[in-house]
């Protein structure tokens, strides 16, 4: 902010919009404001065996027809849960407050007045009903969360309280809109209507598509609540992936002394990546194979294998994985007619052409990268009451196929097979028999 207000001194604080991350989760206590720990990330798997073994397929059944998402170590509510069991054993249960990112940074700036959580956040959290738009009682039981510990859900554009003694920022400076991030870059993007869909490239990804009816949504690709905004909900279809910023993070550790633009630059000396295929299901993979037990490989290296061949193969997987999505979400919906991007990888031509190309249409990326920033402070504009006119920026670069069809399908086709060996575990009886076979869990 310091920054910010040196660069335009005569500027005048009107109000303040928050951007955050979703599924993460802070714990603290109420009664001096302080986090029990650090906060649990939204990539966090600490609590997967818990997921798989402590719910049963009804409690799964209900969460899915409550919040329209799969019971999964992602989402806050697992995260809140093993919060509450490890809390310090000196912290009583009623001095906890629960929250994700946004609940916490509001309670920070209000000076402790306000403990909210807009509805976006709350949807991604499997406690929150995404037609009835609050806290639910069954899932708060299934998780073991005590709904006192939890903010109160509010409307994307409600007013989230007054500031109160924050550095820079005028007290009584009203809180006037939070989106999650995600969301919020589909609101920046202009993404509101059905046929329009945005993909955020960061340390993971969303690909969200907003939709008519939350039916369109299922096992693969649920429905979200994208924002409530004049008391009426938006709903989209998103995918999430879990690396793909962080892709090319973890291979520009191994060829570029952890350099990211090296990399890029490195995959751009070589047309292709001459048959190497990098799948990075470091973590499991996400949406739409929703499968936290696959392992990562790279197939496809022979002697003449050279390091830009494997940081191609880790430009593509981002562009693949974005695709897998593209694909379900067309299924359950309808054809795309647009697709617009925002993120850090947006910077590179390569990245984004690669896009382009494996989707086979053109990609609208996006000339700020932190669309979701400006996501949220349009909302807040409006909320303000501002009659001005919210400043235009051009759409930025615009990136159309290069390959013919053929091309396209035939390295779908052989990133689909790739990920199909990902899913692939040894049977117990291949295995005492000393087999290489493998059956596919799918």
């Amino acid at each position: 902010m310091a920054a910010c207000l040196a660069s335009a001194p005569d500027a005048e604080i009107q109000g303040v919009a928050l951007s955050t991350q979703r599924e993460s989760v802070v714990g603290w206590q109420a009664s001096t404001g302080m986090p029990l720990g650090p906060v649990i990330g939204w990539q966090d798997r600490r609590t997967t065996t818990w997921c798989t073994q402590a719910l049963s397929e009804q409690d799964g059944q209900l969460v899915i027809r409550r919040t329209g998402l799969r019971i999964d170590p992602m989402f806050s509510a697992p995260k809140m849960r093993w919060l509450l069991d490890n809390r310090p054993p000196d912290v009583p249960l009623g001095d906890v407050r629960l929250g994700t990112v946004d609940s916490w940074l509001v309670w920070q700036l209000t000076g402790g007045s306000a403990h909210l959580c807009e509805a976006g956040n709350a949807s991604r959290t499997l406690l929150y009903d995404i037609t009835e738009l609050d806290w639910n009682g069954e899932l708060l039981d299934i998780f073991g969360v005590p709904a006192a510990t939890l903010p109160a859900t509010v409307a994307s554009d409600h007013v989230f309280g007054t500031t109160s003694g924050v550095p820079l920022v005028p007290d009584g400076t009203p809180i006037a809109a939070v989106m999650a991030d995600s969301h919020a870059a589909l609101f920046g993007q202009g993404c509101t209507d059905v046929g329009m869909a945005k993909a955020t490239y960061g340390t993971g990804s969303s690909v969200m598509a907003p939709v008519a009816d939350l039916s369109a949504g299922d096992e693969r690709i649920p429905v979200t609540l994208a924002w409530v905004i004049g008391g009426s909900p938006t709903y989209a279809l998103e995918g999430n992936i879990l690396f793909s910023g962080a892709t090319l993070a973890w291979a520009a550790d191994l060829l570029t002394n952890g350099r990211v633009a090296d990399l890029v630059a490195l995959a751009g000396t070589v047309s292709d990546s001459g048959g190497v295929t990098l799948v990075p299901a470091f973590a499991g993979l996400g949406a739409p194979h929703w499968d936290r037990n696959a392992q990562a490989l790279i197939s496809g290296m022979s002697e003449g294998t050279g390091r830009a061949h494997l940081a191609h193969a880790a430009v593509d997987a981002i562009g693949h994985q974005i695709c897998d999505i593209v694909d379900v979400i067309e299924d359950r919906s309808v054809p795309l007619q647009v697709f617009r991007a925002d993120g850090g990888a947006t910077s590179s031509a390569l990245v984004m052409q690669t896009q382009a190309d494996l989707l086979g249409r053109e990609v609208e990326a996006s000339d700020v990268a932190e669309v979701s920033a400006l996501g949220a402070a349009k909302l807040a504009w409006q909320g303000l009451g501002r009659q001005d006119a919210w400043p235009s920026s051009s759409n930025g670069q615009i990136y159309r196929p290069i390959v013919d069809s053929d091309e396209r399908r035939r390295r779908r086709d052989h990133w689909a097979g790739e990920i199909n060996r990902t899913l692939f575990t040894p049977s117990s009886e291949d295995s005492a028999n000393g087999s290489s076979a493998s059956t596919a869990v799918v």
